[in-house]
């Protein structure tokens, strides 16, 4: 297993850039104590071959546990899909002490903070790109990302600094980037694609299967 990720570069569990989701943060801590109710940072490899880009922290996921991706319905079919495909050591995540290593994958947000009703607006979504940005400088050359959902493909064009219309969401399309990298986009992972069947089990497998594919070719 590789070295696992500290994000200590960039002060994002301190944030306070975006007021409306400071201050709904700060109720949160008084109706939940116990939920780390902060900017959620990255987990997992230090120096991964795949960076996986969701949306944001869920309510009773993420933003309760600290870890992206954990303690919510979409964390289950990916941390199950990263196991089967040998990046990681479990099939599921707990928690943040459950000895959980992620095996050369890092996975982070667009939007660090939790947003009420899980919709960050426009503003908040441009704001929290300085943090996309600074962790996409850290990737080796011929690394992978998986976006999760067409927020996630938007913010990572927009930290690369590409043109938007040139790069177009499409489920499992891998999109060519500078620096021998690709993109590879997919639907988010959530109950609701899932259960409606926009996303199957098979159908994330695939992506994953693209993705290893790129990884070993590099």
């Amino acid at each position: 297993m590789q070295k696992q990720y500290d994000f200590i570069r960039t002060p994002v569990e301190d944030c306070q850039q975006c007021p409306r989701l400071y201050n709904f943060l700060q109720e949160l801590k008084k109706k939940y104590p116990k939920y780390h109710n902060r900017a959620v940072p990255a987990f997992g490899a230090e120096n991964p071959d795949l960076l996986i880009v969701g949306l944001a922290p869920g309510m009773h996921g993420a933003n309760a546990s600290g870890r992206p991706f954990t303690g919510d319905f979409a964390g289950i079919l990916l941390y199950k899909t990263l196991y089967e495909f040998r990046f990681s050591n479990k099939f599921e995540s707990l928690h943040n002490n459950d000895g959980l290593m992620l095996d050369r994958v890092r996975i982070t947000n667009a939007v660090k903070c939790l947003p009420p009703q899980n919709k960050p607006v426009s503003t908040e979504i441009n704001t929290c790109n300085g943090f996309l940005t600074e962790e996409l400088q850290t990737l080796k050359p011929s690394a992978v990302i998986l976006a999760l959902g067409t927020i996630a493909h938007k913010s990572v064009i927009k930290a690369l600094k590409l043109k938007q219309k040139d790069y177009k969401f499409s489920h499992n399309t891998a999109h060519p980037l500078p620096d021998d990298r690709y993109m590879v986009d997919s639907y988010h992972c959530s109950r609701y694609n899932t259960q409606t069947r926009r996303l199957t089990e098979q159908g994330f497998r695939e992506v994953f299967h693209n993705i290893k594919n790129l990884i070993e070719q590099q």
